[in-house]
């Protein structure tokens, strides 16, 4: 049996009729998390986690139609039941679980195995099928333990504290700039550029509550700011924003800093491989787990992840989605390949 068939506009559950994270416009949409390449403007109906929703309100827009469950609650669309689990990724995210005359199908979406104290842990959803991310699907991925990487992120602005000099991270919007807000708590006035302000105020709207912080203007009044912890998003990175705050030491925060010296990553002073996607052993601790039959490997190290799979006696193979043009691959776009 197929729950799931490889469309132009996206994956789609002939069954039920709807899309999972469609790229195009569709009549229903079931959406696994806010990043932008998940989530997109056009559909006539969204169905997503209660903390998802107020996150496509702040990105697509207040008047879209949008049903959110929560986590194990189940909707029945023309027979196939439709259930939306943890996926650790970011807060709200889901993977969505569909069972259809007793087959079970999963699409992750993205999804990260560690706790980082801040997303719903991960769940284990075992399968028939399941859809999987390889966007760190290599070896040397392989993330320090959520405490030892906040503790090296709290020693480098008391370090910076030290020396007056302001602690400047650079990280995603949505997802990773809560990490580091959580990570740092306590360790000084925190400010936000507006894109994460605006953010954070949708969490907030949710019920969640996030360490205190303030949205600053950096341009009106970066003096504001000196000596203080501020958090920014990748393409603020090199901008005039940044070289405006005084006494700036700059990190930037991304898997791919695992791989890279930082200061092989244009002007930054300190970089933290921290992600919001799971590692090598995630990824495998994840597909192994579900005991599916059939695995797909979207977005990321497709071929080298999808043939070791194999060859451990995994079935799987490659299938080509629109996922990863946002968060993580276009922090790597914009860190590599600045505009001129």
């Amino acid at each position: 049996m197929k729950l799931i068939t490889f469309t132009k506009k996206g994956i789609y559950c002939p069954q039920g009729q709807f899309y999972i994270d469609p790229w195009r416009p569709v009549d229903l949409a079931v959406i696994t998390h806010g990043h932008a390449d998940h989530a997109r403007w056009g559909m006539k109906k969204y169905l997503c986690h209660h903390y998802t929703k107020p996150i496509l309100y702040q990105r697509i827009g207040p008047d879209i139609e949008c049903q959110s469950v929560e986590y194990g609650e189940t909707i029945t669309l023309n027979g196939v039941k439709i259930s939306l689990h943890p996926a650790g990724h970011i807060i709200g995210s889901a993977q969505i679980r569909l069972e259809y005359k007793g087959y079970v199908t999963v699409i992750s979406g993205d999804y990260k195995v560690q706790e980082d104290g801040l997303s719903t842990p991960f769940e284990l959803v075992q399968c028939n099928e399941f859809v999987t991310e390889s966007t760190f699907g290599l070896p040397i991925y392989n993330w320090l333990e959520v405490p030892e990487l906040n503790q090296k992120l709290q020693s480098w602005v008391l370090k910076n504290k030290e020396n007056s000099k302001t602690s400047v991270f650079i990280g995603y919007s949505l997802g990773k700039a809560q990490r580091i807000m959580k990570a740092v708590e306590g360790l000084g006035k925190i400010y936000v550029h507006n894109s994460i302000g605006k953010l954070n105020e949708a969490f907030e709207s949710a019920g969640i509550n996030l360490p205190d912080y303030k949205t600053a203007d950096f341009k009106e009044n970066p003096k504001e700011v000196q000596h203080e912890i501020v958090i920014v998003p990748p393409a603020l990175l090199d901008s005039n924003i940044i070289r405006k705050i005084p006494d700036a030491a700059t990190a930037i925060c991304s898997g791919w800093m695992q791989v890279r010296g930082a200061r092989r990553w244009r002007s930054a002073d300190a970089g933290f491989a921290m992600s919001d996607h799971a590692d090598w052993k995630g990824l495998l601790q994840a597909v192994k787990a579900t005991e599916a039959e059939i695995v797909h490997v979207t977005h990321g190290q497709t071929e080298i992840f999808s043939k070791y799979l194999n060859e451990i006696g995994i079935k799987a193979d490659v299938v080509q989605t629109q996922f990863g043009e946002d968060e993580e691959e276009s922090e790597k776009e914009i860190i590599e390949n600045p505009e001129p």
